[in-house]
């Protein structure tokens, strides 16, 4: 059977339409609590369905389309709902201009963000869920959506991503989550998505203001150790971590330049979840009110 579900993600909105029982059960549990809207138009509609032939038998499929396109090869049927989840990053930094987007997880205290721009392997998805399911709101896991010349995210608010080990650790630490089914052997191993608390949900349309900007990276051998960067230092890395910085160009160097001028930079190693979390709650919170 295939179904077609509507997903109002703001502010996009996406039409999923599948033969895939394991996509469908995934979509109905993780996005239980996203916000719901009728008669939007749609901005991506989507597809993933089974690959044809004999590979409905024999190593079955599942294929992404996001409209006419097919931006990604075939992968195992039991991918495929990590699949689309990569499918829904991938609509939104090809095609999404009016945002600069920075490949950074978003977290706020009330109105107050904080950007945690890193690339793989850093821990960020793991210290993500930890905020996240200890007081502070999730406007994205994968990418900030910044209003161009303002130092404004727009939330996106999506399921957490998480790899590998930290899966049991979020599990143990969030009995009562909402995890997606796991994707074994994909190109960044274990995959599982965890669906952030009802409040992350509720804030959906909330935008914040960027207070900080912190470079987390985990370090099996450091309990906590903070620098603070200079603005060359961090304009550099931010700029490293922007998805169309070199597309939209003067408007996307104003905007970081403006940040960055604006708010203060860190880079913090650790490797206690709760000393970071201290951290940024008792000083860079405190000073930005």
């Amino acid at each position: 059977m295939t179904i077609t579900k509507q997903l109002y993600l703001p502010p996009f909105t996406f039409s999923v339409t599948t033969d895939i029982p394991l996509v469908v059960d995934n979509l109905q549990r993780l996005y239980a609590h996203a916000p719901q809207a009728e008669s939007l138009l749609v901005d991506y509609p989507l597809r993933l369905e089974r690959g044809a032939g004999l590979r409905r038998l024999f190593k079955p499929q599942a294929r992404f389309f996001a409209d006419t396109q097919e931006p990604f090869q075939p992968l195992q049927l039991q991918q495929g709902y990590a699949m689309l989840e990569w499918g829904m990053n991938w609509c939104i930094a090809a095609h999404e201009m009016q945002y600069v987007i920075i490949h950074s997880a978003v977290l706020a205290k009330g109105d107050k963000a904080i950007l945690f721009p890193a690339p793989p392997g850093s821990g960020k998805s793991t210290l993500t869920a930890y905020l996240a399911f200890n007081g502070w709101r999730l406007l994205s896991d994968e990418m900030a959506l910044i209003l161009p010349f303002s130092n404004k995210v727009q939330p996106f608010v999506r399921p957490i991503c998480l790899k590998n080990r930290s899966i049991a650790l979020a599990k143990s630490w969030f009995p009562t989550g909402v995890f997606s089914s796991i994707a074994t052997d994909t190109h960044k191993g274990d995959v599982v998505h965890l669906s952030p608390p009802a409040t992350s949900w509720q804030g959906a349309l909330q935008q914040a203001e960027i207070v900080a900007v912190v470079f987390p990276s985990y370090q099996a051998d450091t309990n906590l150790d903070i620098y603070s960067l200079d603005q060359t230092q961090a304009f550099m890395q931010l700029a490293r971590n922007a998805f169309n910085f070199g597309v939209i160009g003067q408007e996307g160097f104003a905007t970081l330049t403006a940040i960055i001028e604006q708010v203060p930079a860190f880079e913090v190693q650790y490797n206690d979840l709760t000393a970071v979390a201290a951290f940024l709650e008792q000083e860079v919170l405190a000073d930005a009110r």
